[in-house]
């Protein structure tokens, strides 16, 4: 029975999806699966959602949208239908010193500081983790790549423009890489339902005290060749993550 978002039925989906935001991002990914291969899925909404073959491993691209609303009513129907490994591969602001637009962060854990991972955990404590396996399935393949990697903790929330002047020193303060708009409750939902999830992120800007997002921000050209280069990593990860095929 298709889900309520999801226009789709059990088997339409691979067990290892990549989860973009951006449906043109979606689409994208989509045409660099193997020719031949890649049907639509999904269209419900915009949340376009395609599945093909990588190397001859079975992968499906479903857009999320932004937020963790977003992202959760998706997810929540993907594991209905099936889905093993989850990946983000998105965008990010990067804060923590050293790192530049265009760097690839692969996230370990995300601080649920966003509306739907409070809701799930009804206010308690919790550290939303990705997978061990699947993150260290990202960074091998991004060294094979010859790509520099940082790794570590990101923030989930819920505003972009966030206007509280020391907002990045906070969050810097406490080790955090880079903010971020989905992988707290991707990473909840995962455990939750026992399935791996992992994050690999393209830093398209960078906040601090002394330079603006708006300033900072990738040009188009710019960002669509950093992104193409992480999803290169994220689809070899495809291939020798375990369960892909």
């Amino acid at each position: 029975m298709p889900q309520l978002h999801l226009y789709a039925e059990t088997g339409d989906y691979a067990p290892f999806v990549l989860l973009p935001g951006d449906p043109n991002r979606a689409r994208r990914i989509s045409e660099r699966l193997d020719a031949g291969s890649v049907r639509q899925v999904n269209d419900n909404r915009g949340l376009l959602g395609f599945t093909g073959t990588y190397q001859g491993a079975p992968v499906s691209v479903q857009t999320t949208g932004m937020g963790t609303p977003s992202l959760s009513i998706v997810v929540e129907e993907l594991l209905r239908l099936g889905a093993k490994q989850l990946v983000r591969v998105g965008t990010c602001g990067g804060i923590a010193a050293g790192l530049k637009t265009g760097d690839l962060v692969v996230a370990t854990a995300a601080c649920p500081t966003d509306g739907a991972t409070a809701t799930y955990l009804h206010g308690e404590g919790y550290a939303p983790a990705a997978d061990f396996g699947l993150t260290r399935a990202l960074v091998d393949a991004a060294e094979r790549a010859g790509i520099g990697v940082r790794t570590g903790l990101v923030a989930s929330v819920d505003v972009f423009y966030n206007p509280d002047a020391d907002y990045a020193q906070r969050w810097r303060d406490r080790g955090v890489l880079a903010f971020e708009m989905e992988a707290s409750a991707l990473f909840f939902l995962a455990a939750r339902s026992g399935v791996q999830a992992g994050c690999v992120l393209t830093v398209s800007d960078v906040l601090s005290e002394k330079v603006s997002s708006e300033e900072s921000y990738l040009s188009p050209e710019d960002l669509a060749a950093a992104v193409d280069r992480m999803v290169d990593v994220a689809l070899a990860a495809a291939t020798t993550s375990g369960t892909a095929g």
